[in-house]
């Protein structure tokens, strides 16, 4: 592989191929290619890959993309997450919300004043007050199913302060508004601009107006790059009031294609903040920057605490894995250790649970549960799980030569995970016999009609690296095991729209997340059976149309709960004992996040020993981090 990556990053240059090349001015300074100086200019890759709606800037509508400035910049909500701390904190909102009974169903929202929109028009509470009015009426927006399951009644108090009652007990309301991981669906849009469409719902609101710190200032019409530029009254912003000003002048989102000629952009000093890139890629990245840093100094470099797990998400309300014994035989038929090296060259810490194996849940949930997974029996007795591959998988890296590794056994538990399933394909094949699966003269599956079993896993093109050689990992232990696997690359914009609307069979999506020891809001989104909706419908969650009424009750008891109960962590227990029965999901590892920084131009990126966030620069709280970014002072 990295012969591979070497000779395509050299047939690239040998084509001398632009790379969003800087300029220089008439005063002798670096320009980028979008006319900004480049020392006040942060260079950011383009999550979502080239966005092929680049004018839907519209939060509410299906299929906007958020990853090139609007989730990161342009939009704020009522309560942001520290990752650090594991708590949330007020944005928009002025404080966190105030219950005004014991029952958790009425609560007083109060905004901070003096915040503005971008065009100067102050924020208040008859903005939120139209936003909540707009979900609940316009059946198009996705989120808004999720709001009218939540919201019974709301109404303005004054111009900062609105009261809203929920239709059952919400102890965790700043869970269901805010930001507990990546973004939260309510993002507030302003009523002066949205209350004169004549249909909101097609409105692609471009260019927006903006509740954060930064306006767009311009895009490439292809979808290839967006330029961002500071607001002059970032002060009335929310990130303002609580972080200060932000550094850069201008934030340019970049899509550069390939990965090799992300690595070649990087080398010009073209790219700050890079997405995920392969190992090979970081090993020749660094060979060749030496302004070039990751997370971590030596093995495993990248930063293995990223709050989502990455799987194989299966589709569970349809065949084959509407049966428990088919989700299970494919758990059992998938080559964990194979997956590992072929995904992320083993810089992955397994995770058997539906929630990310970051260190906190690790140790509370992981650990914890050790004993009960090694005990834990399917139906016909057999138990799944191996316990020692933390250790095996150790052992199986030292004598590749990799340095680095741990010898201590509870330090290698720590890197490499608590544990995960056999590879089985003995027990595998019994639970698929046992589900009316039988294999034609050659080894292949086939449904129980005797057609042939196909599956297709979904698969991220030029986004999310980890997740697109997992599809590919997989598939290959799958095809050993008899099965006939496509992998479908898609782009972001008909990756997401599938996963939404159930129009997949697998995927390689992500829909373990966590933070905090309370994922009570993750898990519910994900597993209630309160949010199926029909395959075709855009669903507000839950969208493996997975349902099971044990683990919905479970989920609405804990509902009740505030997050610092003494209840939540064994009642999360309880989930996880009941949700690793029925495998909606296949989760396998947690995500390692390379995401490298160059450093020439700025610093101040997040790392060990500058911890107030982790790399997570895609995330709402991007926004929080710009004024720690620092100008290195060079401007050619």
């Amino acid at each position: 592989m990295l012969k591979k990556v070497t000779l395509r990053l050299a047939l690239v240059a040998m084509k001398g191929l632009l790379l969003g090349g800087t300029l220089v001015s008439a005063q002798g300074g670096a320009m980028t290619e979008v006319g900004t100086p480049r020392a006040q200019t942060l260079i950011l890759d383009a999550l979502d890959g080239r966005v092929n709606n680049p004018t839907q800037m519209n939060p509410y509508l299906q299929s906007t993309l958020f990853n090139e400035g609007l989730n990161q910049l342009a939009y704020s909500a009522l309560w942001e997450m520290n990752t650090v701390t594991g708590k949330q904190f007020p944005a928009l909102a002025a404080k966190m919300p105030e219950p005004l009974n014991s029952d958790f169903t009425d609560f007083k929202i109060t905004l901070r004043q003096g915040m503005a929109w971008s065009d100067g028009v102050e924020i208040t509470s008859d903005d939120l007050a139209y936003d909540l009015d707009l979900l609940m009426k316009t059946k198009a927006f996705p989120f808004g199913g999720f709001i009218n399951s939540l919201v019974k009644s709301f109404k303005v108090l004054d111009k900062y302060t609105l009261e809203l009652q929920t239709k059952q007990p919400q102890p965790r309301l700043s869970t269901l508004l805010g930001v507990t991981v990546w973004g939260n669906g309510m993002r507030m849009v302003p009523k002066h601009i949205f209350e004169k469409q004549p249909d909101p719902a097609t409105f692609n609101f471009y260019p927006p107006v903006t509740s954060g710190p930064y306006t767009l200032k311009d895009a490439d019409p292809n979808g290839n790059w967006f330029l961002w530029q500071k607001r002059d009254d970032w002060a009335k912003t929310d990130a303002g009031m609580i972080v200060g000003e932000p550094k850069p002048q201008y934030i340019l989102f970049r899509y550069y294609g390939p990965e090799e000629k992300r690595i070649i952009a990087g080398t010009q000093h073209n790219l700050d903040l890079f997405d995920d890139i392969t190992p090979e890629s970081w090993d020749i990245l660094r060979a060749q920057d030496s302004s070039a840093k990751t997370f971590l100094n030596t093995f495993p470099w990248a930063d293995m605490d990223d709050p989502c797990e990455r799987g194989i998400q299966l589709l569970d309300s349809s065949p084959p894995f509407v049966k428990t014994e088919v989700r299970w035989a494919f758990a059992l038929a998938t080559d964990i250790e194979n997956v590992s090296q072929a995904t992320f060259a083993g810089a992955l810490r397994v995770s058997p649970l539906p929630v990310p194996p970051i260190s906190i849940l690790q140790n509370t949930y992981g650990k914890s549960l050790r004993d009960w997974l090694t005990s834990f029996a399917l139906p016909d007795g057999y138990k799944p799980f191996n316990a020692d591959f933390a250790t095996n998988f150790a052992k199986k890296m030292i004598d590749q030569g990799v340095s680095g590794i741990p010898t201590d056994p509870q330090a290698q538990i720590d890197l490499f995970g608590v544990g995960w399933w056999k590879y089985d394909i003995a027990e595998a094949t019994k639970l698929m016999n046992s589900a009316g699966y039988k294999q034609d003269a050659s080894g292949k599956w086939q449904n129980p009609d005797g057609s042939p079993l196909e599956v297709t896993i979904n698969a991220p093109s030029n986004f999310e690296v980890q997740s697109g050689r997992l599809a590919f990992a997989v598939a290959d232990s799958w095809r050993k095991f008899g099965v006939t696997v496509n992998v479908q690359q898609l782009e972001s914009g008909p990756f997401w729209t599938a996963e939404a609307n159930g129009n997949y069979n697998t995927g390689s999506y992500w829909p373990g997340c966590g933070v905090m020891l309370d994922v009570y809001f993750n898990m519910d989104t994900a597993w209630n059976s309160k949010y199926v909706v029909p395959i075709g419908q855009p669903a507000p969650g839950n969208s493996s149309r997975f349902s099971d009424k044990t683990i919905s009750d479970l989920l609405d008891k804990m509902a009740g709960l505030t997050s610092d109960d003494p209840k939540i962590v064994p009642m999360t227990q309880e989930f996880m004992k009941a949700w690793v029965a029925q495998m909606p999901w296949i989760p396998m590892f947690g995500t390692s996040k390379f995401v490298p920084a160059d450093t020439y131009y700025w610093t101040g990126f997040p790392s060990p020993d500058n911890f107030y966030e982790g790399p997570w620069w895609w995330w709402s709280l991007f926004k929080y981090m710009t004024p720690k970014f620092t100008p290195t002072g060079k401007t050619s």
